[in-house]
Parts: C-alpha cells; structure tokens; sequence
C-alpha cells in the first residue's frame, strides 16, 4: 500500500459530530461503523455523554492518536474541526460536511480555508461534500449509506455518493463485491490521481472502477493513471459532458476536439477502458477482476442451440474480436465425440438433446486447441441438461485450462443459482451471448493496453524564436486570429510549407509570382475573413499574367463581403498538385483539463462534412501519430486505395508530431488548424493556416 495506507486500514477512528438522533448523518455514519468496523469507534461531541451505547468524548485531542476523523458537523465549523484534529496529530480526514465550493461563493470561500488547514498540516482530506469510504478488508463502512460493500477485489471511486449508494446496491444483488470505495465529493485536496496511485500499489485490487465528472488535472492524471493500467485495469463512467471549447470554437479544430473528445482520447492514450453506462461499467469489473488476459483475441463458441451460436457469431462479428479457427486435429476429435448432427466447426453446435458430458467434451476439446484465445459457452434450457452441473463443470475445465471464458445462461429462473456459483468462480454469466463476447472484448481491450510501449514524444530542433517573433507580429497588429500571413510559424518548426509571400501591391505579386515561376495561388490574407473560399478569397491557377488583375479582384470581393474587415494583403503561393494528393487536417484544440489536444482527418473542403477525424492529448508520440493516421475511416485514400499511389504517411506522421511540439511549447496559441496538408506521395506540405492567440500567454 501507498501513502493511503491508514486511510484505508485503520485501527481507530472518530466520528465528529456522532448523534444519537436517528436519521442524521452523524447518527448514521456512527452506527454503520459500529456494525462493521473491526477497530474502535469513537464518538465525538461535546453535547452527548453517550452515542449509540459508546462513550463521548468532548474533541478529537481525548481520543489521539486515532487514523481517521470523520467530520460531520454543521458547516459553520467544520473548518475548525478539521483544523483541532489536525494539532491532534491525526493524518486522515474525511469531510462529510456539505456547503463549500457546491454551494456558491461563500461556500467558496469557506472550501479554501479547508485547503489552507490541509496544506498547512498535510493532511490526506476526503471532500467535503463526501458520503465517506469504504474498506471491506478492516471493516470499515465510514459513510451514510444505508448498507455497507460485500468484500471483494474492486476498488470503486465516485464524484456522485448518490451514485456510490446505488452501485452498492445493484452489486449485491450481483455477487460483485469490493475492496474500498471512496466518494470523492468535492475533491478539494486528494482527487482522482491519489486514489488511482494508491490502489495501483494494493495487491488486493485487482481492478479500478470510477464514476467521474471530471478530472483535476488532465496531464497530470495521464502520467499517474498510465503507470498503473499496465499492471491494473481501470474502468470508467464518464459523464458531465460539456460544449466548452466546441460550439463558439473558431476553428474546425475546436469544434470537433472539444471537452469530452479530450477525455476520449487522454483516457485512450494512459490506458483507462471507458464505458457509457452502470452496466458495462459492472460487467467489466466482473471480467477482468476473474478472467486472465488472453494471449489472442479469438473466441470459440460452444452451444446446444443453433440459433443462439448464429447470434454469438454475429456479436464476434461486430467487435474487434475474430471467430477462432480450429486446427484439423480439434475438428477430427470433436467429430469424433459427438453425435453426427453436431457440427464440429466453429461455432461447435452440440445439438439440443446434449447433456451436461456432452457440454464437457466439446468444451475440453476446444479449450485444447492452440487456436483458442477465449471461449463462450451458451446453453439454452433443455429436458437432458442441468445448468447446475453444467456450471460445475465449466468452472472445472476453464480453471484448468487458464483461458478466459464467459457463459450465456438462457434461461430464467434455472439459471439463477448457476450464474451466482459461476460469478462467484470469476465467470461472467449473462442471458444475452452479446454481452458474453462485450465482456470478454473488454478483456482483449485491456490485454492491448498492457502489452503497448510507452514511446517519449520526439523533440524536434525548431527554431524557437523566429515562432515567436512571428506571434508577436500579430499581437501588435492586435490580432488574435491569425491566417496564412504566420506560414512562417510553421516552417520555424520544420513542418513544409510552398513557396510564397505575403505581398501588398500587385507589383510585388507579380514579382513573387516569377520568383516561383508558373502559375500560382492566390489568398486574401484577412483576420476578419475565416472561410476565405466561401467568399471568393481565393483563385487557383493564376498564370503570370494575371497576377495583378487576380490582386484587385480578391481585394473587391473581400471589400463587398465586409468592408470594414483588416486586409493585411494577399498571399502569392506555389501552386501544388492537387490532383496527386489528399487533402488532410491537422490542428489543435486547447482543452480547460487535458492542454493542447491534437486533430487528424481528411481536410479541404470535406472537413465539416465528413468529420472523420482522430484526436489525441499533446504531446503526441511517433506510435501515437500514427495510429491516428490509421484509424480515420479514409485511411485507405492514404494507403493508395482504387489504384492511387500511396501518399508518404511517414510525412504525414512528422507533422502531426512537429505540430504538436509548437502548440506544447506555445501556450498562447490557443486553436489551430493546418487544412488542408496536402500528403502526396513524396511528402506532406501545409498549404493553409488558421489559429487563434491567447495575448495573455504570449
């Protein structure tokens, strides 16, 4: 155990606060300990001689040393509590107390004083706003819910005590059970990343739920939490989704990488599983606390009914998992134990007249063969089977085969005593086969985050400064969007950009334009003007020879879409082939929690249409990048689909990473998109640029 070891098992531990009048918090908490807690309770409060039969004492400092001080008192002194039984010498304080930061500015204020006492004293400080926590291996029940956690290996943390409560219900009726459980409340002083650090170092918690509305520090959480998931599981309900950095983002970039793509992509990149709802959260909890980790992710299936196999099929079908291919030596055994209207091949269909030994061999057989990654048994009720005896069995052969295996029990009321003795076995026992291969997804899921490398980002000689002075152009102006006139931005990192200048007359366009030689781009160059295609802000294709009179016409057009709009001139470009490339985008959004947030898709005009695109927290990784190349669905565009040459992904790999260096080191830029980035067989050049300063940072 960590630095929370006392926390969680403690041998003393007061109640501030205990009540007799039954119904109050303080009453509550006091009974619960009372009734659970293998160490010694005491009550304190200075206005009872007695709670609950135990004596009471007047303040913390009477009953030292103790481990824990539960504060349940009116919030008018809760502080002062907290700071008597920190000169007490106590270490761990959880806060039941409600009406800090949740309750306006006040409450506010009264959160900060907490914080000052628990830094001053260096306390470990639950809450305020907690229900409390939990640890089954002491005892210790030091919250107000109505019933305490079975014991098990599941340790479970939640921003909701509401939704600690129900969880605990729902589990028991489950057969889950856990280690502790901890309400974070208001996360004033420990947070997400001590509970995270802590249980990663309990050999007896074999995996980490959470119920989380946000986190603290989103960078600092990654680098906590992906130590941890390679040698434990944590799983988690996200929820709280907001439109911060979405709907009023100048950028596609912002509105298409906002808060909860973030979250997304932070808990992909350290490891964490994330589901949606209570029950994938439990079924993964069921499967990874009592399954091993595969070695490959195909499944076999075993069955005494045609159509339930045909439903598991089509469930593998639908997930990253593969039907398992037998090696001839399975197909002939099994051909050989069963009756001749069994079919052998994957899934094995017993036929429905099979009893429980029938059950057996198949399975035995399977499990054996060097193919078989995991397995699902789904049985369907029938005259010559006993689920019993067949849950004794599946229990025998899979804990002697050391393959995960989940079941599909599909009955009703005859699979209830089965299912509870396989859950209590490690088994996941559903009615539906597709949650039977969900579950064991989850563990191929995990089994790929334990086996992934952590790469360091590359860092890329840039030219620092010459980025700097570019920024610090646009700030005198008193520009905070800024558009191709900061090309030179991006070249000062080492990411390629076309020849070209930004020019103020047609002379000097025209000077340009043969500088290049052959015919050329030509933008607005405007702060005001974002989509400069839409207002005819941009011609292609400009020959030598109308390099003037294209300067003219694009100052009229942006003139007529809004005349008081800054021109600051137009940007003369080389012309690229279009025509051998694909137009991608890279960008950055800057999220409140996780900092920079780097995006990947198909760019150009196609951008808002197709929303195809990968996000991932900066900075991003060699492995990284390039998994976000592979996994948008145009990928194959890339990878020279329908006869195209292939485009140069490493190129393209290079400028996610040298992008996602700028906006690391460069805290003032606050959104910005690189669309499109122009990948061609022989490289990856960045032809357009938009991104929005924050002055303040600069």
């Amino acid at each position: 155990m960590g630095e929370l070891e006392t926390l969680f098992a403690p041998t003393r531990v007061a109640v501030v606060g205990a009540s007799n009048e039954e119904g109050s918090v303080g009453w509550a908490v006091t009974r619960n300990l009372i009734e659970s807690f293998d160490g010694e309770v005491l009550p304190v409060n200075p206005q009872q001689s007695t709670v609950l039969g135990l004596a009471c004492h007047d303040d913390v400092a009477e009953v030292t040393p103790i481990d824990v001080a539960i504060i349940s008192v009116p919030v008018e002194i809760a502080v002062q509590e907290v700071r008597e039984a920190a000169e007490a010498g106590v270490e761990n304080v959880v806060v039941i107390t409600a009406g800090f930061s949740e309750a306006g500015a006040d409450g506010a204020s009264r959160e900060r004083e907490l914080v000052a006492v628990a830094e001053e004293y260096d306390l470990n400080l639950v809450g305020p706003n907690s229900l409390g926590v939990m640890s089954t291996g002491v005892g210790l029940n030091a919250t107000f819910a109505p019933a305490g956690a079975q014991p098990g290996n599941v340790s479970f943390m939640s921003q909701s005590g509401a939704f600690v409560t129900a969880v605990l219900d729902w589990a028991a009726d489950r057969d889950l059970g856990f280690k502790d459980v901890v309400s974070l409340g208001n996360k004033a002083v420990l947070d997400e990343r001590d509970f995270v650090a802590e249980w990663g170092e309990d050999p007896e918690t074999a995996v980490i739920l959470g119920y989380l509305e946000d986190v603290v520090d989103g960078r600092a959480f990654m680098e906590t939490v992906r130590g941890v998931t390679a040698e434990t599981p944590m799983v988690v309900v996200k929820s709280g989704r907001t439109e911060a950095g979405a709907s009023a983002a100048a950028s596609h970039t912002g509105a298409m990488a906002g808060s909860d793509e973030a979250y997304a992509a932070g808990f992909r990149q350290s490891g964490v599983l994330r589901v949606e709802t209570v029950q994938e959260l439990f079924d993964a909890a069921s499967v990874l606390a009592g399954q091993p980790v595969p070695e490959t992710e195909s499944v076999a299936i075993v069955t005494n009914a045609g159509g339930p196999g045909v439903m598991t099929t089509d469930a593998v079908g639908d997930s990253t998992l593969s039907l398992s291919s037998f090696a001839d030596g399975t197909i002939e055994r099994l051909a050989d134990a069963l009756p001749g209207g069994a079919n052998v091949y994957n899934p094995v269909d017993i036929i429905g007249d099979a009893p429980v030994e029938r059950f057996e061999t198949a399975l035995e057989i399977v499990l054996a063969d060097p193919n078989v990654g995991m397995a699902v048994v789904v049985a369907c009720p029938t005259a010559t089977l006993s689920f019993e005896d067949l849950a004794d069995a599946v229990i025998d052969l899979q804990a002697a085969a050391e393959i995960p295996l989940a079941a599909a029990l599909m009955g009703g009321s005859s699979t209830r005593s089965p299912a509870s003795k396989l859950s209590e076995a490690g088994i996941p026992t559903y009615f539906d086969p597709a949650r039977a291969v969900s579950s064991l997804e989850t563990l191929a899921t995990y089994g790929r985050v334990r086996e992934r490398e952590y790469v360091e980002p590359t860092t890329y000689d840039v030219d620092g400064e010459r980025a700097r002075s570019v920024l610090e152009s646009a700030v005198r102006r008193g520009s905070s969007r800024v558009g191709v006139e900061a090309m030179e931005l991006l070249a000062a990192y080492g990411i390629p950009t076309p020849a070209g200048e930004v020019v103020t007359d047609p002379d000097a366009a025209e000077a340009v334009a043969a500088d290049i030689g052959g015919e050329v781009v030509m933008k607005i160059v405007s702060p005001d003007i974002l989509h400069k295609s839409d207002i005819g802000g941009v011609e292609l294709g400009v020959t030598p020879e109308e390099v003037a009179d294209v300067y003219e016409d694009l100052h009229v057009r942006a003139r007529n879409y809004q005349p008081d709009a800054t021109i600051l001139g137009v940007q003369v470009q080389e012309q690229l082939p279009l025509e051998d490339g694909v137009e991608t985008i890279v960008g950055m959004n800057r999220d409140p929690q996780f900092g920079p947030v780097v995006l990947f898709g198909l760019g150009g005009i196609f951008v808002e249409v197709m929303e195809d695109t990968a996000v991932r927290v900066a900075p991003v990784s060699e492995p990284e990048a390039r998994a976000m190349i592979d996994e948008i669905s145009a990928a194959p565009l890339l990878r020279g689909a329908r006869g195209r040459e292939p485009v140069d992904v490493d190129a393209l790999v290079e400028v996610v990473q040298r992008l996602s260096q700028l906006v690391t080191d460069v805290p003032a830029i606050a959104e910005l998109d690189i669309n499109p980035v122009l990948a061609t067989p022989d490289g990856a050049t960045a032809v357009d640029l938009r991104l929005t300063l924050d002055q303040e940072e600069l």
